[in-house]
């Protein structure tokens, strides 16, 4: 009996996560630099701003297990490069050297349009492939997805799926099995090109607070892995899945770590 109510109750706990009317303190808060950070009243919509001085961040108040993830997002308007606008699942702690560690990002490379994806699989990256899109992130809010389960992790744009990276251990490759966490922020690099600081401020614009996952325990996710959670039954892309994303990929994929023999990794030969 105590089995069963504890899967009612996650059941109904992921069904919770899952709330439209959600706002953004309900299940996040600021991380850092929050006198560049502005919530609306209705707390429905949040301006991460950039500057010189500083940009600005912001994380789930929890960490997970597995889940389905999302944010819409608005990209700033005014056109630079170097500055980088991200959403993503880290296992690293807050404000300290992250060392090797999981972490499954979208990060726009300046506000050209570019969103580059990675993969953190507990080292330290470069796992990354490069879209272009069929949208203009600036002008309008689109959403941004991660499914993260036992059996795949897959990035949606506007539900249309563009990578996979799929559970590989029996092949000797990693698979995330530490607690993360969301994060979202906005902030310059170097290698995302150089800053005309004359546009600045650079002002991102994030919604729709909601999501379905799984709340971990410290240092384990396996309490996460139920096929009792919706997120942890999609096992691969259905056929329409796989045809949308081989035309995706075919016509906007500008860069992918795999076709290159100096930074293809073990999974390369996998994924497919």
């Amino acid at each position: 009996m105590a089995f069963f109510l504890l899967n009612v109750f996650a059941i109904l706990l992921g069904s919770f996560l899952n709330n439209a009317n959600a706002s953004f303190y309900q299940y996040y808060s600021p991380l850092w630099g929050s006198n560049h950070l502005t919530v609306n009243p209705q707390a429905t919509d949040v301006q991460l701003l950039m500057e010189k001085s500083s940009g600005a961040g912001f994380r789930s108040k929890l960490e997970y297990g597995s889940g389905l993830f999302h944010i819409r997002m608005k990209i700033p308007d005014r056109k630079t490069g170097g500055i980088v606008t991200s959403f993503y699942l880290t296992s690293a702690p807050d404000n300290q050297d992250p060392g090797n560690h999981f972490e499954l990002d979208y990060e726009f490379l300046g506000t050209t349009g570019k969103v580059q994806t990675n993969v953190y699989d507990n080292d330290g990256g470069h796992r990354e492939q490069t879209f272009n899109l069929w949208f203009n992130p600036s002008q309008d809010f689109h959403t941004y997805e991660i499914l993260w389960n036992p059996h795949q992790i897959v990035f949606f744009v506007d539900k249309i799926p563009i990578r996979v990276f799929k559970n590989n251990k029996a092949h000797g490759v990693d698979y995330p099995w530490k607690p993360m966490h969301i994060e979202a922020s906005i902030w310059n690099a170097e290698w995302a090109g150089v800053v005309d600081w004359s546009q600045a401020p650079f002002i991102a614009h994030y919604q729709d607070f909601d999501f379905a996952a799984c709340p971990a325990q410290i240092n384990t996710v396996s309490q996460c892995n139920s096929d009792n959670y919706f997120w942890n039954r999609q096992w691969e892309l259905n056929a329409k899945q796989k045809r949308q994303m081989q035309n995706y990929r075919k016509s906007f994929m500008v860069y992918d770590y795999c076709s290159n023999p100096t930074t293809s990794k073990p999974e390369c030969s996998l994924n497919n």
